[in-house]
């Protein structure tokens, strides 16, 4: 196994929602997921979150804040992630399906009802009891 890789998911909420996506083509295939992808060399996680859910959903976002991480290791794929969570807003507009090879589409849900299956880290996220409209840890600048 090689040395564990950051991933940095987006919680971008809009009218006490949430929007996810069903995953497609990478690990995790059938399972409904956050935007997100990997933090690349020297990228800070703000400027990762807002990269990936541009090239993503089409999306600007607002009002970032630093949420948690979960620890996950996908044993099927050999892969180990630490996935730092980021909550936002978006701008304005609708997502867009960018990336048709990665996601089936983009959808809002309340966060007490989200689809099943949950990607990995966003069920580990959900089994700590986390609430992206809770009390962030700290705003990213």
């Amino acid at each position: 196994m090689s040395s564990p890789q950051v991933g940095v998911g987006v919680l971008i909420v809009r009218n006490g929602c949430v929007l996810l996506g069903k995953r497609r083509g990478a690990h995790g295939a059938g399972t409904w997921s956050a935007p997100g992808g990997h933090l690349e060399f020297g990228e800070s996680i703000d400027v990762c979150a807002r990269r990936e859910v541009m090239e993503e959903t089409g999306l600007e976002l607002q009002d970032l804040q630093y949420g948690p991480f979960t620890n996950d290791v996908f044993e099927a794929e050999n892969k180990h992630y630490v996935t730092v969570f980021v909550v936002a807003s978006p701008v304005g507009g609708e997502a867009k399906l960018l990336e048709p090879d990665k996601c089936e589409g983009w959808a809002w849900f309340e966060w007490e009802t989200l689809p099943e299956p949950l990607f990995p880290p966003l069920a580990t996220l959900l089994s700590q009891d986390y609430t992206p409209f809770s009390q962030p840890i700290f705003l990213a600048n």
